[in-house]
């Protein structure tokens, strides 16, 4: 008799290789696969329970930015530019579509969702913004302004302006739009607060305290303070605790110029 592979050898026709055959194929039968070992879980990792998304620490160009537990204290002097076009219709940092007609901002580190006053320090021009994105990641820029926002305040000719940035708080009441005043639930000072500035994060911890010591004959008061992000183990490296973020932002610029560029003013 043929086959695909070839002639069958004619002993497994009597019934002796009929009867090894069978006893073959139910041993094979009652043979069981070994069990899979059971699937471990992921940890969870404890940052994610205690932080929100939005909160959490991010980076961008190498560069990590750490979001402000609270608008309590902020109010800065910079630069502010704006962005549109080009992002219009995308999705922003806490989930929304950006719309730039929309009276929106982008900050680095202010918590998403507050409503900050921005003063054209040139013109005198005044609006009220919702910070729903993160940016400019420009260095010396403060603020990036939606093209309606830019388009009130004076800057979308030029670009960019100095203005003056001060936070209102969350929205209460009101729409915040002109004729439909809004009410905020303010931060509880604008003046006082803990703050520090930042100079460098480390995952080994030798090289954080390198720093560190490096720092502490002109800086005196340098830290070195543990940070768990969930997935790694941080060692950041600051230096000054000051009681005004006005204070905070001189101590940064003095670091700055002492060599320390990457510096920058974050809430203790």
């Amino acid at each position: 008799m043929n086959g695909r592979g070839g002639r069958f050898r004619r002993g497994w026709w009597t019934p002796l290789g009929l009867l090894a055959l069978a006893l073959g194929l139910w041993l094979a039968g009652c043979a069981s696969k070994a069990p899979s070992p059971p699937r471990r879980a992921e940890p969870s990792s404890p940052e994610s329970k205690k932080t929100k998304p939005t909160q959490r620490p991010y980076t961008v160009m190498g560069k990590t930015y750490y979001p402000m537990p609270s608008a309590d204290g902020y109010q800065e002097k910079g630069l502010a530019s704006w962005y549109g076009p080009n992002f219009h219709g995308k999705r922003t940092s806490n989930g929304e579509v950006y719309d730039m007609e929309a009276m929106t901002a982008a900050h680095k580190t202010l918590p998403l969702d507050t409503w900050v006053e921005i003063t054209n320090l040139d013109s005198g021009s005044k609006a009220v913004v919702r910070v729903n994105d993160r940016g400019p990641f420009v260095d010396g820029r403060i603020i990036d302004l939606s093209k309606a926002a830019a388009r009130e305040l004076g800057v979308l000719g030029p670009g960019t302006a100095r203005v003056e940035v001060v936070a209102l708080g969350y929205r209460k009441l009101g729409t915040g739009v002109a004729g439909r005043p809004a009410e905020y639930e303010p931060p509880a000072s604008y003046d006082v607060g803990t703050f520090t500035v930042q100079v460098g994060a480390f995952t080994v911890k030798s090289n954080a305290d390198r720093l560190a010591a490096n720092l502490r004959p002109v800086w005196k008061n340098v830290f070195v303070v543990r940070y768990d992000r969930g997935d790694a183990i941080f060692h950041r490296v600051r230096v000054g605790k000051v009681e005004t973020l006005a204070q905070a932002k001189e101590l940064e610029g003095r670091l700055r110029q002492a060599g320390q560029l990457q510096s920058f003013t974050v809430a203790w």
